[in-house]
């Protein structure tokens, strides 16, 4: 991925659930079936793997019949990669290297026993290796490649082909599909067209129209994106279309001319992808792993009020919404409100922003919380936010603010709304209607003690749209700086 801003977080199923999940993976699934049919008779060759006269047993137990093959691969293909995820995982173990003998592995009763993070852990290692897989060109290839006056070693020369290039630009993919479903304006659960995949990695973001060169490079990227997740889909990670293998046929083909006419406008005949829930959990185990901060909605259950504040911050909308449900409903509501208000105290660049998610908290909270507000009325930071959740909730014999309080919320506001959306369309609505409401607003507002008020008012002149009101902004703001000597 090339941006390095903080991901937003996923929202996942129970562990319990994703297990259920990875054991009903196809790839896996055989893989099991497999680890239990093997027996004392069962021979494997120097890698591991099943010699050639076990694979029609092998794929007769996975009930992949000849006959049954062309949608699911070749059988025999079907039972040896399936064979080697047994062993990859630990499922089975080899006995003896030399007599090529193998005994059921300790993992097999993890499945069995295990807990649903046991489980997860043992798909984790299964998705390595088919990772892995998916990084290795056709065997074809491989072969024509191979130098065999220099003892077999592969000539990647020849080949065209670096393993860690190749790798690096999977899990690159992966971690684009992955950000585009965990952003609030992304597809979401809809598949993503593989081509807008390939030219994610591909065309640079400066980039007007793209060359025929970097189409090209899309196109040939799109292909190999095809075969490869042909091969995640089996282990669960993802849920593919192909690309409609007419579109591979020369014009000149009497099939492509056999062919029923398709509609040229349909994305989909390209490939369509889509991470599985059990998919987000694969790709943000890896993300941790590497070291990335990749959050998931949940992680602030057991923090404290002040770690919600801070770590919903940046957060979208639904998914603050949705970790700060689950951090209330663990907490008894008077005193968790005590708890956010006294979290969202402070003078910092981030406090408005505390405060914003604090006021979004406790529109959350029920009438239980009225006391914990009134005892915050005038505190000069939190008084404005609570009047505002007090009147909402139809309190009576609240007091009126001072002038000088609603001032300074509004200041606070706009602040947090920056810190959040930054030059927003809808921070830019706001601003107008301040202006529009309050004709004496900006001779006041540079007044107010508020450590954001001189940058508030240069925001407030860069985004309404009136140039005479833009520039009694600015003026407000000079004198805020001035006042303060900024």
């Amino acid at each position: 991925m090339s941006d390095s801003s903080p991901l937003p977080p996923v929202r996942l199923p129970a562990d319990v659930e994703l297990a259920r999940e990875a054991l009903a993976a196809p790839l896996l699934s055989r893989a099991v079936r497999l680890a239990r049919w093997a027996g004392p008779e069962t021979r494997v060759g120097a890698g591991g793997e099943l010699v050639d006269e076990q694979l029609p047993a092998a794929a007769a137990e996975l009930g992949l019949a000849a006959s049954e093959a062309a949608d699911d691969g070749d059988a025999a293909a079907c039972a040896s990669e399936a064979w080697r995820v047994a062993v990859d995982t630990g499922l089975v173990e080899i006995v003896d290297e030399e007599e090529g003998t193998v005994t059921v592995g300790e993992e097999l009763g993890t499945l069995t026993s295990g807990t649903p993070a046991d489980i997860l852990g043992l798909w984790l290692v299964a998705l390595d290796a088919v990772l892995a897989d998916a990084s290795v060109p056709d065997l074809d290839d491989l072969v024509d490649a191979m130098d065999v006056e220099g003892g077999g070693e592969i000539d990647f020369s020849q080949l065209d082909w670096d393993p860690e290039a190749e790798a690096e630009f999977l899990e690159g993919v992966l971690g684009n599909l992955y950000l585009l479903t965990v952003s609030e304006d992304g597809p979401g659960d809809e598949a993503v067209p593989l081509p807008a995949l390939a030219a994610s990695m591909i065309v640079p973001d400066d980039m007007g129209e793209p060359s025929d060169d970097v189409l090209e490079q899309v196109s040939d990227a799109m292909l190999r994106l095809d075969d490869q997740f042909r091969l995640l889909a089996p282990i669960g990670l993802v849920e593919f279309q192909p690309v409609d293998e007419s579109l591979m046929l020369d014009a000149d083909d009497p099939a492509a001319a056999a062919a029923a006419p398709v509609d040229d406008a349909d994305v989909s005949r390209y490939g369509m992808v889509k991470l599985t829930p059990l998919g987000l959990y694969g790709i943000r185990a890896r993300m941790l792993e590497a070291g990335i901060d990749a959050p998931a909605v949940g992680d602030l259950v057991d923090k404290g009020a002040d770690a919600l504040l801070d770590g919903t911050a940046t957060f979208p909308q639904a998914a603050a919404q949705a970790e700060i449900e689950q951090w209330l409903a663990r907490r008894e509501p008077l005193g968790a409100a005590r708890e956010l208000l006294a979290a969202a105290r402070g003078t910092d660049p981030g406090a408005p922003l505390r405060r914003l998610r604090c006021q979004q908290a406790l529109s959350l909270a029920g009438t239980e919380a009225e006391p914990a507000l009134r005892e915050v009325l005038d505190d000069p930071e939190l008084g404005g936010l609570a009047r505002v959740w007090l009147a909402e909730h139809g309190a009576t014999d609240v007091p009126a603010p001072s002038q000088d309080l609603v001032f300074w919320l509004t200041v606070d506001t706009i602040a947090a709304q920056l810190s959040l959306e930054g030059n927003s369309d809808e921070l830019q609505g706001l601003v107008e209607g301040l202006a529009a409401q309050h004709s004496g607003f900006f001779a006041a507002a540079w007044r107010v003690d508020h450590p954001a008020t001189a940058d508030v008012l240069e925001a407030m002149g860069r985004l309404h749209p009136d140039k005479k009101v833009a520039k009694e902004a600015r003026k407000a703001a000079f004198k805020a700086r001035s006042a303060t000597g900024g």
